[in-house]
């Protein structure tokens, strides 16, 4: 954020409403003047800084949403190789069990129980 703080004192660039002599107004519209370009600087530089924090997040959703796009394919592509890998333990565990029947029957234990 900017050094230059926005305060009420800051704001301020007129302060009097007394009448002024011909030769007290140019010093008075002098001293307007540059609190005027005082206020003007400082609202500058907090404008200019919400424009550069602006940015920033800007920045950072677009770099938000191409990690949060590759988090959604690498979960898309896991839950495929997880879905794969539960089908070949059902179907390994399903062969190991005929062969298993298989082998009891061969030696002739599993014909009991079968």
């Amino acid at each position: 954020m900017s050094d230059m703080k926005l305060t009420k004192e800051k704001m301020l660039t007129f302060n009097g409403h007394e009448k002024l002599s011909a030769l007290k107004a140019p010093a008075k519209l002098t001293e307007f003047g540059e609190r005027q370009n005082e206020a003007n600087e400082a609202l500058a530089a907090n404008v200019n800084d919400l424009i550069k924090r602006v940015c920033a997040l800007e920045d950072q959703e677009v770099k938000n949403k191409e990690i949060m796009s590759r988090i959604a394919a690498e979960l898309s592509s896991f839950k495929k190789e997880l879905d794969r890998v539960r089908l070949t333990e059902k179907l390994n565990s399903g062969a190991i069990e005929r062969l298993d029947r298989a082998v009891r029957l061969a030696e002739g234990d599993g014909l009991d129980n079968a």
